[in-house]
Formats: C-alpha cells, sequence, structure tokens
C-alpha cells in the first residue's frame, strides 16, 4: 500500500519545476519558499526517489525519476482541479459572497485563501473586505459581509467566534543592532532602551504595550505609526526597535533593508484570530464553504 499524496506537495514540484526557481514557485503559489523546499522534499519521501537537484544561483535541474514523473504529477493536478470544478458545478456552491480579513492580517492570508477558494469554487462570485474589526463587523451586521478573520482581542461580544490561529509575537530589529544577533530576546532588556517604535493601529498597540506591561515593565516609545511596513522601514534604517505579530515572508524593508526577527524570551500571551459572523445567523454554502477552507488552511 502507497502511501496517500498530499496535492499541495506536488503542486510545489510541478511549479518547481516549470519555474526553474524555488523563489518563484512560491510567489506563484502564494506560500514562502520554505514552504515549497519542504513541500518538495516531502514528495521526495513519499515517492522514495529525488526529483530536483539544488544548485547554488542556478535554476533547478530535473532528475531523470522528476522527468519521468512530472507529466504524470501534471496529469494528476489537472484531474483534480476538474474533480473540484464538476464537484462545485453540482453542489450547488454558488452565488454571491463577501469575506473580510483584518487588516494587519489581510496580507498575510487572503491572498492565498483567495486564490484557493477561487479554484475550488468557480461558481462563487467572490468579493472581500479588509480593514479594522468595527469596521467588518458593522459590515456583516449590516449583511454587505457574510463572515470575517478578526483579531480576538477587538471583537464585539455580539460576534459569534470560531477560534482559527494563533501567533506568537517577535521583536524585530535592524541587521546592524547588537540585539538582531542575539538567539532571544527578554522583554526587561528592551524596556531599558529608547527606542521602541510603537505598531500603533488598534488592536495592536493595547496588545503589543501589554507584553510589557503584563511583567511591570514601562518601555520608552520613540515612534508611533499605525503603518506595518512603515515600523518595519524605520527599523530597517536603524531607527529602533519593534514588537510585531504578523510577519512577511521576507526580511527585506520596501528600501530592501534587511530586518531581523528574534523570539521574544520567556512566555507571552500570543495573538488569537478567529472566524466571525452575526451571532445567530446561518451561513450561505458558499459562506460554509470559505470557513472550511480558512480552518484548513490556517489551522496549518
Amino acid at each position: 500500500m502507497y502511501p496517500p499524496l498530499d496535492l499541495r506537495q506536488v503542486q510545489c514540484f510541478v511549479a518547481a519545476a516549470a519555474s526553474g526557481t524555488m523563489t518563484a514557485a512560491a510567489g506563484e503559489l502564494h506560500l514562502s519558499q520554505s514552504a515549497v523546499s519542504l513541500g518538495i522534499a516531502g514528495l521526495e519521501r513519499r515517492l522514495g526517489v529525488q526529483l530536483l537537484i539544488r544548485r547554488r544561483a542556478r535554476p533547478l535541474l530535473l532528475t531523470p525519476a522528476g522527468r519521468r514523473l512530472l507529466p504524470t504529477a501534471r496529469e494528476l493536478l489537472a484531474s483534480a482541479d476538474g474533480l473540484q470544478r464538476e464537484a462545485a458545478a453540482t453542489s450547488g456552491v454558488a452565488g454571491p459572497l463577501t469575506v473580510g480579513c483584518f487588516t494587519t492580517l489581510a496580507p498575510l492570508v487572503l491572498p492565498e485563501l483567495l486564490d484557493g477558494f477561487i479554484a475550488d469554487h468557480p461558481e462563487v462570485d467572490l468579493g472581500f473586505l479588509d480593514g479594522p474589526v468595527p469596521e467588518l463587523e458593522d459590515a456583516m451586521r449590516a449583511g454587505a459581509c457574510d463572515l470575517a478573520i478578526v483579531d480576538v482581542l477587538d471583537a464585539s461580544p455580539d460576534v459569534e467566534l470560531e477560534p482559527l490561529t494563533t501567533i506568537r509575537p517577535y521583536a524585530l530589529f535592524a541587521a546592524s543592532d547588537p540585539f538582531a544577533r542575539r538567539k532571544s530576546v527578554r522583554l526587561e532588556d528592551l524596556a531599558r532602551r529608547d527606542d521602541l517604535i510603537l505598531f500603533s493601529s488598534p488592536p495592536s498597540a493595547a496588545f503589543l504595550m501589554g507584553l510589557f506591561t503584563a511583567r511591570g515593565l514601562a518601555p520608552a516609545v520613540k515612534h508611533r505609526t499605525s503603518s506595518h511596513e512603515l515600523v518595519r522601514g524605520l527599523v530597517g534604517r536603524g531607527l529602533g526597535y519593534a514588537l510585531l505579530v504578523t510577519r512577511p515572508a521576507h526580511d527585506l524593508t520596501h528600501e530592501g533593508r534587511e530586518v531581523v526577527a528574534v523570539r521574544i524570551a520567556g512566555d507571552v500571551q500570543d495573538a488569537r484570530f478567529a472566524l466571525a459572523r452575526v451571532r445567530g445567523g446561518r451561513l450561505t454554502r458558499q459562506a460554509a464553504a470559505f470557513a472550511r477552507l480558512c480552518r484548513e488552511r490556517l489551522a496549518a
């Protein structure tokens, strides 16, 4: 009995073989480069053969086994896609659907979710909203949004929440900052500095400052901004350090300067994200299908 194949791993192999680099494959699949590399390695373990030869600063090279198996892998993906489309056409998953996502989390998860949902349910007329949690909740109450991914900290009591995922906060430094060379940093050491760049978009500011106050600490804030990328840009310039929750797949600012994420030592509160809907409301088939996708992708 052969072990079951993971279609995501097969997608990683086919995309990497077509593009010639892990980076390009990651962009095509809306995954991190490490996720693509791990996916291909997992497929190679399942099949018991090497599919690609990794070469530093050169395109990927198909092995003889990779060349033989690539057409079959493509056929498998095409068959799976056809199965999903046929199932969507007969399942009644069709019609309008508008989903929402909390501003800070949206760039990291919404493109993958939208892409995956459209591929699985082409008959659905899908739209989206991104913004602060209160705006998303108002849209749901007004019937302009079916369900939304929200930060639990900012959710209202009258909204029904289904936990999806948690993310551990981290400290961010310029590559030249001495703290960037540490494996972990203590909040007590950070509180002695006078250059915290605070991500002030609610509820992030309260959550991040709460990490300090939970230990009786009061850090000195040098700059405040509601722009996540501006925080990273200021850190990249060496103007201070930051605490953040969401993390892009790369460690470069918009200017191309390197920033380094460092683990916070000890027990710290995780940020919690959930799927929200109007309490007591009944989900349409298309909304229920999107909720299933969120559970599958974000729980992983």
